[in-house]
């Protein structure tokens, strides 16, 4: 292998790596995807977490809404993706609760009523997101085209205005305009920290850009299950690269990255320790921007850290609610807990003062109500279920000093708030693993960290950016460019539209190499 010289080395075999690999093999390129873990698919897999347990949960990422179809479609991609029954349930205290159908009709009509005393909520919603949708209709089709400038791209949508207000106000101006209530706003305002640390009374557009890439995703903004938990997707994605011609070595570190003019050398140790080297004359980035710079031997630039503690459960049953809410109903989407727009205040100035917030919103799903596969034929007649968490407000910073206690202190806080809600503990509906062991398993972003090599945890590898050219030299390119010209970057951060599962960063890595030749 190491005499061969490959017309591209991809460095990195998350899902965007995978995906660059299967479009340039389909070219005809000979592409070697060098991958440090025994596994591939980076954040995108699926893994039985706990012993004796037969359940596949989906280990880090867990949802799907931003992978075009396009590209499921270019590469034959054999993915199944599952609508929940529910788009929302938001647990109040001492009342029903908000819940809101995957099809608006008259529960949810009866819901906001409910919690809001009128029917003017549900309309300014509706409103709202009607506005969103016809945002995400106009906006999606580009994701997959060269970059536009912003004043190109404000011209292709028939609500500008919404546009501009998500890239110049603060994402709180933007809801409460539309929203009044405290809970309804929250919820909408989740979508704008989901994966990223933020404050939505900000004008620097964080939260703005991380609403937008939650509510546009081929053009529905529908987020849906994968069938088979998120290693199915990797899996497909694996599939059709191998399928291609591409070469995909786990257990394979890459070390260094030494571009020339005509191309670059790839250092890499091999799973017993031998050092091997590899001529390409490309090398596609699929690691972190942080990780690639190293490689390249320059000084990381400063990225944002994750601020994000994800739980996954095993339960030997669904726990009731005190509600009275058929718990299959409440936690068939995303049951919002404690994420009122006042909470997520508080958290949000808690934890800037360096504090893990004392109540720390978030939210949770079980992926078998919607997709039962998951579960092995034992664990599926035993009435067990997948319960997924996931934190908000809960930066890298506070876990640093203390990892593992800070950790379980933020667990203990979470469950305990989740508790307030449950007519049973949620402990005594955990399934046991075969050590007897509950089968709940956390990870802070120092967690994500260590295992993908996500500087800080961030999931988004840092800071997303608007989908557009901000510079006029950046129009009709793919926003993939490095300091480097033999080198581009796919990954989520490196790219000017990655982010969350979408394979849009390998896309566009493919499609800029593809053009020049």
């Amino acid at each position: 292998m190491g005499a061969r010289r490959y017309d591209a080395v991809v460095v990195g075999a998350g899902h965007n790596g995978l995906v660059a690999a299967a479009y340039l093999a389909r070219a005809g390129w000979s592409v070697l995807v060098l991958e440090r873990l025994a596994e591939v698919g980076g954040a995108a897999v699926s893994r039985q977490v706990f012993p004796g347990v037969d359940v596949r949960l989906s280990a880090y990422s867990y949802l799907v809404s931003l992978l075009p179809d396009r590209i499921v479609a270019d590469l034959g991609l054999q993915v199944m993706l599952a609508d929940r029954a529910v788009a929302s349930y938001t647990a109040v205290p001492g009342g029903p609760g908000l819940l809101v159908e995957r099809e608006e009709g008259p529960a949810t009509a009866a819901s906001f009523r409910a919690l809001t005393g009128s029917d003017a909520e549900l309309a300014a919603w509706q409103r709202f997101y009607g506005r969103v949708a016809t945002l995400a209709e106009d906006l999606a089709p580009t994701l997959t085209e060269p970059l536009l400038s912003p004043a190109d791209l404000a011209g292709r949508l028939r609500d500008p205005q919404l546009w501009h207000d998500l890239r110049e106000r603060p994402l709180a101006d933007v809801v409460a305009d539309e929203l009044s209530h405290d809970v309804v706003r929250g919820v909408a305002l989740t979508d704008g920290l989901i994966g990223t640390y933020a404050d939505v009374h900000a004008a620097d557009g964080l939260a703005g850009r991380c609403f937008l890439y939650h509510v546009v995703g081929n053009g529905t903004g529908r987020w849906r299950v994968p069938v088979g938990g998120m290693g199915a997707v990797s899996g497909a994605m694996a599939a059709a690269a191998r399928g291609a011609g591409a070469e995909l070595v786990p257990r394979a570190e890459v070390t260094a990255v030494e571009p020339r003019g005509d191309g670059a050398t790839v250092h890499w140790t091999d799973d017993d320790g031998t050092e091997r080297a590899v001529d390409t004359g490309w090398v596609v980035g699929g690691t972190a921007p942080a990780v690639l710079e190293r490689l390249l031997g320059e000084t990381p630039r400063p990225s944002a850290d994750g601020a994000q503690l994800k739980v996954n459960m095993v339960l030997a049953r669904l726990p009731r609610l005190r509600s009275g809410v058929d718990p299959a109903v409440a936690f068939a989407g995303t049951c919002h807990v404690d994420e009122a727009a006042s909470q997520l205040d508080a958290a949000h100035a808690q934890a800037a003062a360096g504090r893990l917030p004392d109540v720390v919103p978030f939210e949770v799903y079980c992926h078998s109500l919607t997709d039962p596969t998951v579960l092995g034929p034992a664990e599926r007649d035993a009435g067990r279920h997948t319960l997924t968490l996931f934190g908000l407000h809960t930066p890298a910073a506070l876990f640093r000093d203390d990892p593992e206690g800070s950790r379980d202190e933020a667990v203990r806080r979470v469950v305990a708030q989740l508790d307030a809600h449950l007519a049973e503990p949620l402990l005594d509906c955990l399934a046991r693993d075969a050590e007897g062991r509950p089968c709940l398993q956390a990870a802070s972003p120092l967690d994500v960290e260590a295992s993908l090599a996500m500087p800080g945890g961030h999931i988004f590898h840092g800071d997303l950016s608007w989908p557009v050219a901000e510079t006029p030299d950046g129009v009709g390119t793919w926003g993939v460019a490095t300091a480097h010209p033999r080198v581009v970057a796919a990954s989520s951060g490196g790219t000017v539209r990655g982010g969350a599962v979408s394979g849009l960063g390998g896309y566009a890595a493919a499609r800029s190499l593809l053009d020049r030749r």
